[in-house]
């Protein structure tokens, strides 16, 4: 499944309330998107502004892809070209094996081996990234049956305020479906949405492709970059990293301190004073 904003104007758009519909995604097998790999459509409105096509069975690979939705009723369709698939998704990462390579340099489109290899990459790399925010960066899907929404919210159940829900974390409204009754079937998304976060993207994107750089026999493994050998080949010089700040640095987990989970201790309330001060007089 892949999950769709619409993009008009430069802005996300939802068309269905203007009587619009998306219609269709077609793949490419290039970003010249003139070799059609397969076509799905009509999308599925999962909630505003969202909509969910279900994926053709393709081969793992990147894919360049278009998006034709009409905005309004009676308006001439629109191509979305910005759409660019990574398949296949819904493997509980924050990156790919396509993206880890573009950053190594290495060609397209990439063997068994070496999606195996940075693959595991990318999970070392997430790994840390996990630990050091005390919590996971991939968001669980949890269901709840028969739910009624607040009074006065039934035009808001996009979110999650709407609903009887009370968990000690971020929360997002997947999708909804309705019952009879004036029930509905509701999908939260619980924890926190890696993807969505660049910073994360990035950090484990990167050092996931540089611990492949440097790992021996890696995927695009180069080891320590060489500025320049002497004649005799008797001495050698290699680039010295990027400091913190520098264009071409590798981003510090630190950077991802603002998605840390943070832990809350409440404070020693303080001695009650004697009666007859205080509020209540103690019990023997």
């Amino acid at each position: 499944m892949f999950d769709y904003r619409p993009m008009y104007g430069g802005a996300h758009y939802d068309p269905e309330p203007a009587g619009g519909q998306v219609t269709s995604l077609t793949l490419y097998d290039g970003p010249d998107r003139t070799t059609t790999v397969a076509s799905a459509g009509p999308a599925t409105r999962l909630r505003a502004g969202v909509y969910r096509f279900a994926l053709p069975d393709v081969p793992p690979g990147r894919y360049w892809a278009t998006v034709s939705f009409t905005p309004s009723e009676g308006a001439q369709p629109v191509r979305d070209e910005s759409v660019r698939l990574d398949l296949p998704l819904g493997l509980g990462l924050v990156t790919s094996p396509e993206a880890v390579a573009k950053e190594l340099g290495v060609p397209l489109p990439l063997t068994a081996e070496q999606r195996d290899d940075l693959l595991t990459a990318i999970r070392k790399a997430q790994a840390d990234v996990v630990g050091y925010l005390g919590q996971p960066v991939i968001p669980q899907l949890v269901t709840r049956t028969s739910l009624t929404p607040y009074a006065g919210r039934d035009d808001r159940l996009e979110d999650a305020d709407s609903w009887p829900f009370d968990v000690d974390d971020l929360v997002q409204v997947s999708a909804y479906r309705a019952r009879e009754g004036g029930t509905y079937d509701v999908d939260f998304l619980v924890g926190l949405e890696g993807t969505a976060i660049d910073p994360i993207v990035r950090y484990v994107t990167t050092h996931a492709a540089e611990s492949e750089r440097l790992r021996p026999g890696g995927t695009g493994a180069q080891g320590r970059r060489v500025s320049s050998v002497s004649a005799e080949g008797q001495s050698i010089s290699y680039e010295s990293a990027p400091t913190t700040g520098q264009a071409g640095a590798l981003p510090e987990l630190s950077s991802l301190s603002r998605w840390k989970r943070r832990l809350f201790q409440p404070l020693n309330r303080p001695a009650r004073p004697p009666w007859p001060y205080s509020s209540a007089r103690g019990r023997r």
